[in-house]
């Protein structure tokens, strides 16, 4: 990685760059504190800037990591206290003219179990950089050598960086590198083997009910797959961390490492897992695209706020598709499975009125306001760069594979950006990204890009199916379904509660908001559970009294019924496929139509 943008705060510039060593401890891990000690050494100016990241690359929101840090203090060599004070809310700052060595104490508060953030507790350690580490702006090129302190004999440390000759100390040849490195300190079990000559290591905190010797022998498959793709794996190891945990689920990608976290007994039915296997899938294909092939905007990291870019449906929405394509190619499921989450994931989308609203650029460029911050009219508004863009993705991939027979592919999309971008890890802007995939496409993509991403008209999954042989059937708006309400309802203890009401609908039209509790329908009681059950006793263009709480008053409302929506889509084969389209089926995911 490269340096941040960031500027030396100190008033004069030392000759020799600084001696930069953490300790990190955890002497209580009851306590959920991690213990950190930074010593300075060869400092030569009058003041020492120390900046705490406020949010983690891969992670596109600021989330104020300086909020959990407590009892910072200062001193020289030999435990004299030196003036400090604070700057702004991740910035501390310490007088330093009479000495070239400080040490900074410090304790982090760390009981968020994510992959995004840091967890402490009798069981585990597990950090990551940006929300334990200062930076210094200015020396953020500086090697940095971090060693960690267990608090049990037995407690061992995992991490990607490569070890010192001294115990449990490591080295990270910058900061950058250091906020790319996550650490799992504990009684984890380690699972090592090897893939086209390369270590690798699988080191899984918890209890759960994966069968390892499944998981790893699939994820063999899947770095050969991607090795495959992009022609060689670009590190000397890699660790995958995994943590099984009551209801988490995420990952978080790094150069040489990633971070997971799934549900502990989530891994038995073939659904779930493959769910977990398409998770690692994700991760791993982000050390190319995303951690090396990386947008402008992130070739340099500002890790003091926002670095926005209107690519991350490519970053994360094309790695998305890949994620449901890598598990295919590795013969992990077959076609009709393949077929079936892109079912789901269309249906997710055409099921939400946000994507009426939000252009697919707009909703990567407000990430950081948007995505991870959803309220009550979130889907109104919104829609997900990963969801979107993953099936702008899959379009781009039908175009271009019909175009060209099969010869062409999104496959020569990522490996040109690798080629061009990734492997000197050049940034890339907007109009590079659309320039690789018009020379692969060989056709102009302005009015696709200006629909599709800039635009908010619906995707034509159908005009792109059709040379495939296939097309998007609509279930749930037959005569056999409720009429359309508006609204959707959850249970919470014992109430039915109003989660979302859809802009325009008949509920919203009548004046019922989220929030509200749900009593009754035509002056019968209803539950989140009955809801969909005691509409289809009424018909499209029924006038009905709906019931519930508003803010505690009692409110009835009288609504007029519309015509049932559409609750799920389907891909599926149209009648009497032509050759040419069992060739471009059969060339795409290699099998064919009557097999579905």
């Amino acid at each position: 990685m490269t340096q941040a943008k960031t500027h030396p705060s100190t008033d004069r510039l030392s000759q020799t760059s600084p001696t930069l060593f953490y300790q990190v401890s955890m002497s209580e891990p009851e306590s959920h504190l991690f213990e950190v000690m930074l010593r300075v050494k060869t400092w030569d100016a009058s003041v020492l800037d120390l900046k705490m990241p406020v949010w983690t690359p891969g992670s596109y929101l600021v989330r104020e990591y300086a909020k959990n840090l407590q009892d910072f203090s200062a001193c020289d060599l030999h435990e004299n206290a030196l003036n400090w004070r604070k700057r702004s809310k991740n910035h501390w700052q310490i007088d330093t003219a009479k000495t070239s060595e400080i040490v900074v104490r410090y304790r982090v508060f760390a009981h968020e179990l994510s992959v995004r953030t840091n967890h402490l507790d009798r069981t585990h350690g597990y950090f990551n950089g940006a929300a334990l580490f200062f930076y210094i702006p200015g020396w953020e090129r500086t090697p940095v050598h971090i060693k960690i302190v267990p608090p049990k004999p037995e407690w061992r440390v995992t991490t990607a960086l490569p070890p010192t000759e001294t115990p449990n100390t490591f080295r990270a040849e910058d900061f950058d590198t250091l906020v790319d490195s996550p650490f799992e300190i504990g009684t984890q079990q380690s699972y090592h083997f090897q893939v086209e000559g390369l270590p690798h290591e699988l080191a899984i905190w918890g209890e759960g009910n994966l069968n390892v010797e499944r998981a790893i022998a699939d994820i063999e498959k899947i770095i050969q797959v991607e090795s495959k793709l992009f022609g060689g794996l670009p590190y000397d190891r890699y660790l995958f961390l995994l943590h099984l945990s009551a209801q988490g689920y995420g990952g978080l990608e790094h150069k040489n490492s990633c971070s997971l976290n799934y549900p502990r007994f989530g891994l038995r039915s073939p659904d779930r897992y493959n769910r977990f296997m398409q998770l690692v899938a994700h991760e791993f294909f982000h050390l190319w695209n995303v951690r090396r092939i990386r947008p402008k905007a992130l070739e340099q990291f500002d890790y003091e706020s926002e670095n926005y870019t209107e690519a991350l449906w490519f970053c994360e929405g094309t790695t998305s598709y890949y994620d449901t394509v890598i598990p295919l190619r590795a013969k992990i499921y077959d076609a009709k499975t393949f077929l079936q989450n892109l079912s789901k994931d269309i249906t997710r989308l055409q099921t939400i009125p946000g994507r009426r609203v939000q252009p697919l650029s707009e909703s990567s460029w407000d990430a950081w306001i948007k995505l991870y911050r959803r309220d009550s009219n979130s889907d109104n508004a919104q829609i997900s760069y990963y969801l979107k863009g993953e099936l702008v993705s899959l379009l781009l991939d039908l175009l271009i594979r019909s175009r060209h027979d099969n010869q062409r592919s999104l496959d020569n999309v990522m490996q040109q950006m690798w080629e061009q971008f990734g492997k000197a890890e050049i940034g890339f802007t907007d109009a590079q990204l659309k320039s690789v995939i018009e020379s692969v496409a060989a056709t102009d993509l302005t009015d696709f890009f200006d629909r599709y991403l800039h635009g908010t008209e619906e995707l034509p999954f159908d005009e792109y199916l059709a040379p495939f042989g296939l097309q998007l059937k609509a279930n749930g708006n037959g005569n056999d379904s409720a009429p359309y309400l508006g609204l959707s309802a959850q249970p919470d203890n014992g109430k039915a509660i109003v989660k979302f009401v859809e802009i325009g609908s008949p509920a919203q039209r009548a004046g019922i908001d989220p929030d509200d509790e749900l009593l009754a329908i035509g002056g019968f009681r209803v539950t989140a559970e009955t809801l969909e059950e005691r509409l289809k006793d009424y018909q499209p263009g029924d006038r009905v009294e709906v019931s519930l709480f508003h803010q505690e008053e009692l409110r009835t409302y009288p609504v007029t019924l519309a015509e049932p929506r559409p609750k799920s889509y389907q891909l599926v084969s149209v009648s009497n496929p032509t050759v040419e389209q069992e060739k471009l089926f059969k060339g795409w995911l290699e099998t064919t139509l009557d097999r579905l």
